[in-house]
């Protein structure tokens, strides 16, 4: 289903899906450049469906940001905005009718891993689980301390300085953690069946996470 999210100027375009009887909803946080066309969080979002888990891909940029941003990259990476988009969605999310009263996560690629991040330990509302997915955590030092959401980190084995990045922050974070190294991935896990091993993943930690609550 196709939604809007109103803004103060301009709105921001989603694609929401509900399965039956669904245990929560995963709101997607995309990396720079990326939309909610993304296929690699398109795929996943698919496979989290077919295990009862409702999913809602959005553009943290508007039609008018998207536009400047692929001619100067201004957006993409402020971190900041991406996080106050997230934060808006997630309360967006908890007003409607047919999802309000379901578990909360996030799925963060790249830079949307750390606006990922900032939201959880920013919003009111609680966060049941996040995913990382070749994550930029070391871009949210100041608020990773203040993380209460059980997270995991997941990296390609072969993306070295991701790795890097994530093991620093892997030490600074207080609450439930994991992080796992898929051999043979590079960042965007575009190897044959590197996804399909993220995926499996990723549904695992938002079960758990979801229908322990």
């Amino acid at each position: 289903m196709n939604i809007k999210i109103p803004l103060e100027k301009g709105c921001l375009q989603g694609i929401l899906q509900i399965p039956n009887d669904p245990i929560g909803l995963v709101l997607f946080s995309h990396g720079s450049g990326s939309s909610r066309f993304s296929k690699r969080n398109q795929y996943v979002a698919t496979m989290l469906n077919e295990n009862q888990i409702a999913t809602l891909l959005f553009d943290l940029l508007t039609e008018e940001e998207d536009k400047a941003d692929a001619l100067d990259m201004s957006f993409r990476f402020n971190i900041d905005l991406l996080t106050d988009r997230l934060l808006i969605a997630t309360n967006w999310a908890s007003n409607q009718k047919n999802i309000k009263n379901l578990p909360l996560g996030y799925f963060g690629a790249s830079t949307g891993a750390s606006a990922a991040i900032n939201a959880a330990a920013k919003t009111k509302h609680e966060i049941a689980a996040i995913v990382s997915r070749g994550g930029r955590p070391d871009l949210s030092k100041e608020n990773l301390k203040h993380l209460h959401s059980p997270i995991l980190l997941i990296v390609g084995g072969n993306d070295t300085l991701v790795i890097s990045m994530n093991k620093e922050a892997f030490d600074l974070i207080l609450c439930e953690k994991k992080i796992e190294l898929i051999q043979g991935a590079t960042h965007l896990f575009e190897e044959k069946g590197k996804l399909e091993i993220v995926t499996r993943m990723a549904k695992k930690w938002f079960f758990y996470h979801f229908t322990k609550i």
